[in-house]
């Protein structure tokens, strides 16, 4: 009864996997400067890890929603569809790129939805050359985040299973928004016995409040832009207990010399 009464008008009974629906979303994300300044922020993040690699060639997984274009023109955007703006239509788990050819792969809330995250690592080992990178920001399970993701969101979350593998055909409607902290917590030893040709440079848990307070993609905005500084504060102040408190992660992937 809540998530209704705080859905975003425009959003109820959307088919999620209609490309129309990420367009819509785009226009929700240029249309609430508070969620707009989170991406903004999460792109920053992105542009800053790839460093130099952000000249070069690197593909944009799940862009559809987004406006990382705006920031880093050279990047590759990719969907899985058809939508205004993507230069690439492509499936994470099936890279049309050469091996070796990419020097970064980057993505935003992607990796829980797709249907078998070892094939994608799996290709992001084939197509990115030594010394690339791979950089997530993904939804990352904290006893704060545990509630928020169970009783307020509308992805399925499920921190029990024995695999990487994602029930539902759909795009977007399947996902688990767990998935990320199972791979890079659960099974952190597991991941890099599997890919050892990856070295995790970085996890770090980000975002407790300002994603949440702004409504995201699906919500009503619960707090007007000129508060997003101090909500920045707040988290700010509050970081010594990103691990209890976080909504969010940074994850950083840098593959070895061969």
């Amino acid at each position: 009864m809540l998530k209704e009464l705080l859905a975003y008008p425009t959003t109820r009974g959307l088919d999620l996997d209609s490309p129309e629906t990420t367009q819509l979303r785009r226009e929700i994300i240029q249309s609430k400067p508070f969620l707009k300044k989170i991406y903004k922020e999460w792109y920053e993040m992105l542009i800053e890890r790839l460093g130099p690699l952000a000249q070069q060639r690197v593909v944009e997984i799940g862009s559809g929603a987004g406006f990382l274009a705006q920031m880093a023109p050279q990047v590759i955007t990719s969907e899985l569809f058809a939508v205004s703006g993507i230069r690439l239509i492509t499936d994470a788990q099936k890279l049309p790129t050469a091996a070796g050819s990419l020097q970064g792969i980057v993505m935003i809330n992607v990796l829980h939805h797709i249907p078998d995250a070892a094939v994608f690592f799996r290709q992001a080992t084939r197509c990115v050359q030594p010394g690339g990178k791979v950089v997530l920001i993904e939804p990352w399970l904290t006893p704060w985040s545990r509630f928020i993701y169970t009783h307020l969101h509308h992805e399925p979350l499920d921190d029990r299973i024995d695999n990487w593998q994602i029930d539902g055909q759909g795009p977007l409607s399947a996902a688990n928004s767990a998935l990320p902290w199972i791979i890079f917590h659960r099974d952190l030893a597991v991941f890099k016995e599997r890919f050892p040709e990856w070295h995790v440079q970085e996890i770090k848990p980000i975002m407790p409040f300002r994603y949440l307070v702004s409504g995201g993609v699906s919500l009503r905005n619960l707090m007007p832009e000129f508060s997003f500084g101090l909500w920045g504060l707040l988290e700010t102040v509050l970081k010594p207990f990103s691990h209890q408190l976080s909504m969010f992660a940074v994850i950083t992937l840098q593959k070895g010399n061969q």
